[in-house]
């Protein structure tokens, strides 16, 4: 999804400095700022001068992950599309995706999957997808959406069920979304947690 710039117009706004010192209500100028960011294709020609030449085509190419302009329910549904077609277009990039839209602090354990797991190297977070309460969600068949909740306003839960592509392979799974508020993730939503609604861990797990 690339960005396009285009300038847009906003009309009839009163220059301030005209309207204190004049008594000639007909002063009003048009307000013009230079650029706005939006969803669409563009080409080289739209790419404003103060940026690099480079800047579009590494746009293109950013790997697929948390955008701004997604709302949670959005978000859930983008992760959730990732882990139906793990494998494409290689092997865990649904896995990848979901690393990506992680938003556990990788110098500290997390709760990310319900126990405490240190996950700050891909690899382990990568091995828990493939444990065999998790494994459902790559490659599945059919899903359907129990519930939402909003716990506030920048925190949002989803219950989910899940059809893998075993037989008989059904699990039900909860994901928590924040809405990052400040630093460089500022109005992003990022997942807190994907809990298995169980005890998806009884049996123990090698990471």
């Amino acid at each position: 999804m690339a960005l396009c710039v285009s300038s847009f117009s906003l009309h009839h706004i009163p220059n301030p400095l005209i309207s204190l010192f004049s008594t000639n209500k007909r002063n009003i100028i048009n307000y013009r700022p230079r650029f706005r960011a939006s969803c669409c294709c563009c080409s080289s020609k739209d790419v404003p001068d103060f940026l690099s030449a480079d800047w579009l085509e590494s746009r293109r190419k950013r790997p697929f992950g948390p955008r701004l302009n997604f709302s949670a329910e959005e978000a859930v549904q983008h992760q959730l599309d990732a882990l139906k077609f793990n494998d494409q277009p290689r092997p865990d990039y649904g896995v990848e995706v979901m690393y990506r839209f992680a938003g556990f602090d990788p110098f500290e354990r997390s709760t990310y999957f319900g126990p405490f797991f240190d996950l700050g190297q891909f690899e382990r977070f990568r091995r828990i997808f493939h444990h065999s309460t998790y494994r459902v969600l790559l490659g599945h068949k059919e899903r359907k959406i129990l519930s939402s909740f909003w716990v506030k306003e920048n925190r949002f839960k989803q219950r989910v069920w899940i059809r893998g592509s075993r037989p008989e392979e059904e699990e039900v799974f909860q994901f928590t979304m924040t809405q990052r508020m400040g630093g460089s993730w500022d109005g992003y939503w990022l997942t807190e947690s994907v809990l298995h609604d169980g005890d998806g861990f009884a049996g123990g797990v090698a990471y």
